[in-house]
């Protein structure tokens, strides 16, 4: 009688928490199914037309990785899968910090000359690709958005990218906190400003504390004018 020996992929994705590159795709397939709209925390809610991230949209963001981060967040608590390509300096502590479930967050930090065919790769998979834009001709990222469109996924680009459907601009004031030079960085304030083309054509400005002291992002109140500041 010959022995059956198992395949030793086979053996791996038997061993209990271990998932192979099919069955990932297979779980955020079932996820992308569930609806034409990925959540975001309730303070950037109000910047996004459909309340949230609409699924074959791309939107770039401007000011810095803390946005962007902190629109992976509420997506990724509630059960869909996320990737970020060609961006080296992000880590997986930041992106907890903001809220991402690091559980479903797949990073690809330097992928080279192959970040478009990665990019293309990751929307095929999984429901939220974020990436560094500075590389990729326009053409490219044109043809690139066109994926996310044929498969519902959301592209988010950390710089500006060529048609995005919305455009987030992040404007940073200084950390509150210390005090005389002492003490801990507690909370920031920044300015969003949203726009782009069909629904998002209508600009939105927001004031958030990104982050707020607790670590999550909320929305903060104007800042006086100085007038008001004066009287």
């Amino acid at each position: 009688m010959t022995a059956v020996v198992e395949p030793p992929v086979a053996r791996l994705a038997a061993l209990p928490g271990v998932s192979t590159a099919s069955r990932v795709a297979a779980q955020a397939e079932r996820a992308r199914a569930a609806g034409r709209v990925l959540p975001v925390v309730p303070a950037l809610a109000g910047l996004l037309p459909d309340t949230g991230l609409r699924r074959g949209s791309t939107v770039a963001v401007h000011g810095g990785t803390s946005l962007l981060l902190a629109l992976l967040a509420a997506a990724t608590t509630a059960g869909s899968w996320a990737a970020v390509a060609g961006m080296p300096s992000l880590g997986i502590a930041a992106a907890a910090e903001y809220g991402v479930d690091v559980s479903r967050l797949a990073l690809v930090p330097r992928p080279g000359p192959e970040l478009p065919a990665v990019i293309a790769a990751l929307l095929d998979g999984v429901d939220l690709v974020a990436v560094q834009s500075e590389t990729l001709q326009p053409a490219l990222a044109r043809r690139l958005s066109a994926r996310a469109r044929h498969r519902g996924a959301v592209l988010l680009s950390a710089g500006a990218w060529p048609g995005a459907d919305v455009v987030l601009s992040c404007r940073r004031e200084p950390w509150s906190g210390p005090s005389g030079g002492y003490g801990h960085l507690e909370s920031r304030r920044v300015r969003v400003r949203a726009h782009g083309r069909g629904p998002a054509a209508r600009p939105l400005t927001a004031d958030l504390h990104l982050p707020a002291a607790g670590g999550e992002v909320t929305r903060a109140l104007p800042a006086p004018s100085l007038r008001e500041a004066t009287a």
